[in-house]
């Protein structure tokens, strides 16, 4: 039967383009095993569950996977990986078949991302993101060719420059990273510094993916744990 990740209720990732993707997938899977049809049923909802949000995190993975022309081993071992540790054995084992699928394929991203925008709240979008930067990031490298596209992504999905660059300088250290983490300029003062922090501590809180799960809302507390350290160093460097 279906598993957990990908189980009855499903909503709005099966229509509009992602559900051109998969459904011929959901239905080799189906074909192949005829007890999954027992119970199972698709329905459209413009509200996003745990499922939605996976499937759209594989779509886009895959995506970022192929940016650079090539999918190497140790690259696939680490999504594995992180699939385990995120999802659980048995969802990881479903959504490697997904992802190895959607890897043969062919599609515009950009329709995707649309269709994304429209059922996805900002902090649910905002986690997308921040997933796809650590994803890119699995070999050791975070190439060129996967930023652009990562960013790319943002702005169809209307996420700020400055909320991406927040993201990615959790990911890719450089002079100021903990001034762009806070979306903040090195030049602002310490009142700004502290408004700052207050902003983007409620705006990337946990809780506002708590619907989604205690698996992805683990993935959102590191990113608010890199909201907490970057802010510990910018008043350690200033005395405050």
């Amino acid at each position: 039967m279906l598993g957990r990740m990908f189980g009855a209720g499903l909503g709005w990732a099966f229509a509009g383009p992602i559900g051109g993707l998969i459904g011929w997938w959901l239905g080799g899977q189906m074909d192949s095993n005829p007890a999954m049809t027992q119970g199972t049923r698709v329905r459209v909802s413009p509200q996003t569950r745990p499922g939605d949000f996976a499937i759209a995190l594989l779509v886009l993975l895959a995506a970022v996977m192929k940016a650079d022309g090539k999918v190497v081993k140790s690259e696939l071992e680490y999504v594995k990986q992180f699939l385990i540790k995120s999802f659980g054995v048995d969802n990881a084992q479903e959504m490697l078949v997904l992802l190895k699928n959607l890897l043969e394929q062919d599609y515009y991203i950009y329709e995707i991302a649309t269709q994304i925008n429209g059922h996805m709240n900002k902090a649910e979008k905002l986690q997308l993101i921040h997933v796809l930067f650590g994803i890119s990031q699995a070999d050791g490298h975070v190439h060129t060719s996967e930023v652009e596209l990562i960013r790319e992504i943002g702005e169809h999905l209307r996420i700020s420059t400055p909320d991406i660059e927040a993201i990615m300088a959790i990911f890719i250290k450089e002079t100021n990273s903990y001034y762009k983490i806070l979306e903040v300029d090195p030049s602002a003062n310490d009142q700004d510094i502290k408004k700052a922090y207050r902003s983007m501590a409620a705006k990337f809180h946990p809780d506002k993916v708590q619907h989604l799960g205690p698996d992805f809302q683990k993935m959102a507390e590191e990113k608010f744990k890199a909201i907490n350290e970057a802010y510990q160093e910018i008043k350690t460097e200033r005395g405050l």
